[in-house]
């Protein structure tokens, strides 16, 4: 089975390699321009991009969206996440976090899968905090300030260790679980 990747974030594609290669699933990177409709939901986003994506003919590919959801702040960035980090960045979301006791937080993750025209979505969730200052060098985007387990940034731990407990990861597991589905139903069809 080979799935294509569409993401212009290279940090992505290399996570849903690692999550789906050693289950015999080819992953292909695929930096393909598409417009993301913004709205409160991140299914809805997804939704609308593969609708996007299809009309461009393209057909077995995985899209996600990701928000960090943050209960101080009423969820926010949320669904917004990818704008507020090229524009506040961390330190701009450390800023608005000053003096906040509660600091915690959630990572969701929708993915999209096209799979021979039927529409598979999943989402997976991991639950943490917001650190104090940003703190590691790995990963991307938030992972600096987002702590799963109150010790260690994403930032500072191993992409291998992040797949397992990151909303990524579990929502690739997720998938996984559909595609086999979806494979056993189609081979007993024929």
């Amino acid at each position: 089975m080979k799935l294509k990747i569409v993401t212009s974030n290279p940090g992505k594609a290399a996570e849903f390699r690692e999550g789906l290669n050693h289950l015999g699933i080819e992953v292909e990177h695929c930096s393909i321009a598409y417009d993301e409709v913004q709205t409160s939901e991140l299914e809805e986003v997804v939704i609308k991009g593969m609708e996007a994506l299809r009309s461009k003919g393209l057909s077995n590919f995985i899209i996600d969206d990701t928000g960090l959801f943050i209960d101080a702040l009423k969820d926010f960035p949320g669904v917004w996440s990818a704008y507020v980090q090229k524009t506040i960045g961390n330190k701009g979301i450390l800023k608005l976090m000053e003096n906040e006791e509660n600091r915690k937080a959630e990572f969701r993750t929708c993915i999209g899968c096209d799979m021979d025209g039927e529409t598979l979505t999943v989402t997976g969730v991991c639950k943490g905090s917001i650190t104090q200052s940003e703190q590691g060098t790995e990963g991307f985007g938030y992972d600096p300030i987002f702590t799963h387990d109150g010790k260690r940034t994403f930032a500072e731990i191993s992409l291998e260790e992040k797949n397992e407990v990151s909303h990524r990861g579990k929502g690739i597991r997720l998938l996984v679980e559909k595609l086999e589905s979806f494979r056993s139903a189609e081979t007993e069809r024929n």
